[in-house]
């Protein structure tokens, strides 16, 4: 059995459902620290993370990613156990097995292998580990890049083990990710009766002018690396339950994804100036999801392309596409953050699985990208 696969197999079977971490962080650790790496645990809000480091100087190249998994779902509906890992079919079975116990114990041996035939390598590695990164991800990779922050630790390259491929390995990195901005909207009538509407207002019937603008706005262009910004409404709420009753508010959920091409200032800005066009009172509560972060074709993305090219034989396509990720927050003290791992398509699903053709050349690609970067 290869080292890696055993690996994953031992992260999977430790059940570390979000913001449970359930030994996997202190296993890694047990294996970086012979290494040369000191391990330090930074505890916030229940949450466990892993802060590991070998060398002090620079470069300093950092592996990211998170040991908690969203919940396995109706246990039934599992072929075989979530949390015992099970080959079957060419494939390793099991929660985390994509999303991403594997990428972790890919990342684990990769430096292994490295530091065992170039101990003498130029600048530093890194691990940032965290349990919060599938939760409300408030205590995890926030708290450890606040703190290395405040201590001055400069982090040049980081590779986040999320799994980005689609259809074969190595044919998709991500080198950004857009932001996401959700805003709840209220907009106030007056509650009366049905049969009387002239006595009323219906806030339904007064923002729907406001809504098919709102969802008619062209809101950029986009750039190079990202498509335009999208807005959608998520959620409508109005009404009593009662059919004779006009509501006396409703309440529009809506969302942004946007790329480096806007701005939350920027949005909130426009929806406010088309809302003020209508004649009605409302309020909005504006929630800040994560802010877009992008990396431009550089050092890192071409070490990481060229590890692929050597592995696999693809030519791989950068993407900003998908939903928001822990990048968001190592991109405010990390100049070059790309996201790479094994392909996506049974991530949170059941029978989570990642092909076994693709563990051993995973973790090469990490360790051709450490020594293209760091000899």
């Amino acid at each position: 059995m290869s080292r890696t696969l055993a690996l994953a197999e031992e992260l999977i079977a430790l059940s570390s459902v979000t913001p449970e971490d359930n030994g996997c962080q202190r296993r890694i650790a047990e294996l970086l620290a012979p290494l040369g790496f000191e391990c330090e645990s930074m505890a916030s809000g229940g949450v466990t993370n892993l802060w590991a480091r070998r060398g002090k100087m620079q470069p300093l190249l950092v592996f990211a990613g998170h040991t908690d998994v969203v919940p396995a779902g109706p246990l039934e509906q599992w072929t075989s156990p979530p949390f015992q890992p099970v080959r079957r079919d060419g494939r390793l079975y099991g929660r985390g097995a994509a999303d991403m116990k594997t990428s972790i114990a890919a990342m684990v041996v990769a430096v292994e292998e490295f530091i065992a035939t170039h101990p003498g390598h130029e600048g530093s590695i890194g691990f940032l580990i965290t349990s919060d990164e599938e939760g409300p991800a408030t205590d995890g990779t926030v708290i450890v890049c606040e703190k290395l922050k405040e201590r001055g630790e400069q982090l040049d390259y980081c590779i986040v083990g999320e799994p980005t491929s689609s259809e074969q390995l190595g044919d998709v990195i991500k080198n950004g990710r857009r932001g996401s901005l959700s805003g709840r909207l209220i907009i106030k009538g007056v509650q009366g009766h049905i049969a009387y509407p002239q006595l009323a207002r219906n806030p339904i019937h007064l923002m729907a002018p406001a809504l098919a603008e709102l969802a008619a706005e062209k809101w950029d262009e986009g750039n190079e690396y990202y498509l335009p910004t999208s807005w959608q409404v998520s959620n409508i709420h109005g009404g009593t339950g009662a059919t004779n009753v006009i509501p006396g508010a409703v309440v529009i959920d809506f969302n942004f994804r946007f790329s480096t091409a806007s701005t939350v200032e920027g949005l909130q800005q426009r929806v406010h100036e088309i809302l003020n066009k209508y004649d009605f009172g409302y309020d909005i509560k504006w929630t800040i999801g994560g802010r877009p972060f992008l990396t431009p074709r550089g050092n890192l993305s071409d070490a990481l392309m060229q590890a692929i090219k050597r592995e696999t034989g693809l030519d791989a396509d950068l993407s900003t596409t998908g939903g928001t990720s822990d990048g968001r927050f190592i991109a405010e003290i990390c100049p070059q953050v790309i996201e790479f791992g094994p392909p996506n398509e049974s991530i949170h699903k059941i029978d989570e699985n990642i092909e076994l053709r693709h563990i051993d050349p995973l973790k090469n690609i990490y360790r051709r990208t450490l020594e293209n970067l760091l000899l």
